[in-house]
């Protein structure tokens, strides 16, 4: 793990017990709702990319196989306690979306909510992504992004640094455009906030 990487995990592992408090501003901004929206119809085996606290596993359909990963432990073991409390019994792992250890073509389904603000290395992330998803597999995230609107964008460029030595999120990634550079063809996106909170669907090719 690169120095940049571990300094990121090592803020996300800082703020694990107050982070699902530090989230309410964008849970006001981005409903519940959503994170059930997009994982209605999930099957077969399933990855979740930076679990996090686990706010997302009691949306998940049962009867399905879920592995979700984290570079925080102590973020995984927030969402660990959780799912003591639920029906589903996913396979939460520490590890790096940079470097992940499963098998070519091993996912039907990947998701990602508000996570890729936070990979040091984006494009490299989705790469592995790519690798791990099966070929017409669906790659489903929620993301926020930097505005294409012009003060707008700038303003988040200028407070990025700040928002970085927090929390280690990044608010003005172009998320789409690393999408694109990862090599997926086949991608919808709609956005949702503005143009700064988008639903990303992408099918691999």
């Amino acid at each position: 793990m690169n120095k940049h990487t571990e300094m990121i995990k090592r803020r996300y592992n800082r703020v694990s017990k107050i982070y699902d408090v530090m989230d309410k501003p964008m849970e006001m901004m981005t409903p519940e709702t959503w994170r059930q929206e997009i994982l209605e119809g999930a099957s077969g085996k399933i990855l979740e990319v930076g679990v996090g606290t686990g706010k997302n596993l009691k949306y998940y359909p049962s009867q399905i196989e879920i592995t979700g990963i984290d570079f925080s432990e102590k973020m995984l073991a927030k969402a660990r306690r959780k799912a003591k409390t639920m029906f589903i019994e996913p396979s939460l792992i520490n590890m790096d979306v940079q470097n992940l250890e499963f098998e070519d073509n091993t996912f039907d389904y990947i998701f990602t909510t508000y996570v890729f603000c936070s990979v040091p290395d984006p494009v490299e992330g989705l790469k592995e992504i790519k690798r791990v998803l099966k070929r017409g597999g669906k790659l489903i995230m929620l993301e926020h992004v930097r505005s294409e609107k012009l003060l707008l964008g700038l303003l988040m460029d200028i407070l990025n640094p700040l928002v970085v030595r927090m929390i280690g999120a990044n608010i003005n990634r172009n998320t789409v455009g690393n999408i694109e550079k990862a090599g997926f063809t086949q991608v919808f996106v709609e956005d949702r906030v503005g143009d700064i909170v988008k639903y990303i669907s992408v099918v691999n090719d």
